[in-house]
């Protein structure tokens, strides 16, 4: 591989955007795509929501709504949202040369990225059905009041991705799901 991080002819680094409703498995999926394919570099969203029962510590960066706002005074943030009750956002991106960019971003941050670099590669992950999105969020933790609005913001969110004419991947297998989405990254390497 090269020395030099992989661009686009638009000059912003290959970038992979991952988004999807919650419960769908984003985290675990990126996870596992960063354990088994070389050449990748995750961008940790900042937060202002709690961490989840079980969730990993560094699985965000979890901040005051102080020091999230302080940040974006700053400049800090490629892009940032308010997501239900919470703020999120992207620090600037600072890859390693030679290294793809995968942001694990919102379906709103997505459109944000897109709007910025029409080359970012915009991947939608999802779950077989509604049913499964559920009980994936129950099985979390979220409490019956989360599991409703992460139910209703996905509505919205699967068609903000039909829009943007994101590559849609149903993670029903967790493999499968994994090597699908590295596949597509391995063909954005040699294409770009």
């Amino acid at each position: 591989m090269s020395s030099e991080a992989p661009s686009t002819e638009s000059g912003f680094p290959v970038t992979f955007v991952v988004s999807g409703p919650g419960g769908v498995g984003k985290g675990t999926v990126v996870e596992r795509l960063l354990e088994t394919t070389d050449g990748l570099w995750l961008s940790r969203s900042w937060t202002t929501r709690d961490p989840r029962p079980g969730e990993a510590p560094d699985a965000y960066n979890f901040v005051t709504r102080e020091q999230f706002l302080a940040h974006v005074e700053d400049g800090g943030f490629l892009e940032w949202v308010e997501f239900l009750d919470y703020l999120q956002g992207t620090p600037m991106p600072t890859p390693p040369e030679g290294h793809v960019v995968i942001l694990e971003i919102d379906i709103q941050g997505a459109a944000q990225i897109e709007a910025m670099n029409p080359d970012a590669h915009l991947i939608f992950i999802d779950t077989p059905s509604t049913d499964e999105q559920e009980r994936r969020l129950r099985g979390r933790g979220d409490t019956e009041e989360r599991v409703a609005m992460r139910l209703d913001k996905a509505v919205v969110e699967r068609s903000a991705a039909a829009e943007l004419g994101c590559t849609i991947i149903i993670n029903d297998d967790l493999d499968r799901t994994v090597s699908e989405l590295a596949s597509l990254i391995e063909r954005a390497r040699v294409a770009d």
